[in-house]
């Protein structure tokens, strides 16, 4: 699969599914807001005559990150009280841009944080450029934000073989994973390095592997890559796909360790702190899956039924366009939507008929960098 290609075929689910079916990617941003907050506090003044600028890369639809961007504006905002604010929100060419713009002006059901109207002289903009490259002219960022995007990586080394995902890859398949994630890391990171400003700063909140081996969905529960894999090979077997797509079905991922994303920090002759990046800080941490959450919390009072009714739009609002795409594309349209129906609704059914062990809780790695040089 070429760059362009996954570029051209990754995307959340739109029409406001994503932001409506993820609640609990808000929730890490939320809960890490403060790193943002931080951010604000200790970049360097831009030049006199420049506006402050923030980038979200990988927005999406906009509306988990919207309070967080607010808080940050209002950080920014009352230490720079007469400075102009200019936000970029950055994804692929693929992604549900009226709905960002709808999110941000309040025209849908979220009418809260609306920043727009609540602060004077902030502007917005959107590209439309995957951030494996330079988005924006050098030297102009003081802010770069990403939250549970940057494990996309430019394009697959090649498909895995019995399994979806990286997590369940091994041998040379897994290392031309991780060989392509490293290089992407890094490209990232210059790319990054070149549009700050010195004394600019980036927080990341990217998908990982902590240091017990928990990853997205596999934190001690039934693993949902694992189930992905069986359910998908199912129908294969049932003779619902082919062997080819099922074989086609490869995320376009990689879940870095922590020291895999330290690793260019750690090297003085990285490409990347030859470009001015320094480390601030990196851990781990778990946010539960909000569905699973508020199913315990019922106590009996939810039936199997609704946890899984709740639960699989959030895992289907990222990862249908994956099952969506190794579908034959002489197959006609309705006919490739009808197999991803039933592809979902069995996970439905098998949630529904034992929920024990399902959950989608978060795993990630939460980074602060500062431009020095």
């Amino acid at each position: 699969m070429s760059i362009s290609k996954t570029a051209a075929t990754v995307a959340m689910k739109g029409g406001g599914y994503y932001s409506q079916s993820t609640l609990g990617a808000k929730d890490v941003i939320d809960n890490a807001s403060h790193m943002l907050v931080e951010a604000a506090a200790a970049i360097s003044e831009p030049p006199a005559g420049h506006p402050i600028q923030i980038a979200d890369f990988g927005a999406a639809d906009g509306g988990t990150s919207k309070k967080t961007i607010r808080d940050t504006i209002a950080a920014l905002r009352a230490r720079f009280p007469d400075r102009q604010i200019q936000v970029t929100y950055t994804d692929l060419p693929s992604n549900d841009y009226s709905n960002l713009f709808k999110n941000l002006l309040g025209l849908t059901d979220d009418h809260e944080n609306n920043y727009i109207d609540e602060f004077q002289d902030v502007f917005i903009n959107a590209c439309g450029i995957g951030f494996h490259r330079q988005l924006l002219p050098d030297a102009c960022l003081d802010i770069g934000f990403s939250a549970t995007a940057m494990h996309y990586i430019s394009e697959k080394p090649c498909e895995i073989e019995d399994h979806v995902h990286m997590v369940g890859a091994s041998g040379a398949t897994l290392t031309a994973y991780a060989n392509r994630a490293a290089k992407d890391w890094e490209n990232i990171l210059v790319a990054r390095a070149k549009e700050l400003h010195t004394g600019g700063h980036l927080v990341f909140m990217n998908f990982g592997i902590d240091e017990e081996g928990r990853y997205l969905g596999n934190t001690g529960g039934i693993n949902m890559f694992d189930t992905f894999h069986v359910l998908w090979k199912a129908m294969r077997d049932d003779g619902l796909i082919t062997d080819e797509e099922c074989r086609d079905a490869s995320f376009p991922q990689y879940y870095r360790t922590r020291q895999e994303f330290c690793a260019p920090f750690t090297d003085d002759n990285s490409a990347v702190r030859k470009a001015g990046l320094r480390l601030v800080s990196a851990h781990t941490g778990i946010v539960k899956c909000p569905y699973r959450s508020a199913y315990e919390a019922a106590a009996g009072a939810m039936n199997p039924r609704e946890l899984a009714r709740s639960y699989i739009p959030t895992l289907r609002s990222w990862s249908e366009t994956v099952f969506l795409n190794a579908l034959d594309p002489t197959r006609e349209l309705k006919e490739r939507t009808n197999l991803v129906d039933t592809f979902y609704q069995r996970y439905e059914d098998l949630v529904a008929s034992n929920p024990d062990g399902h959950a989608m809780d978060y795993v990630h790695c939460y980074i602060a960098i500062e431009k020095i040089t």
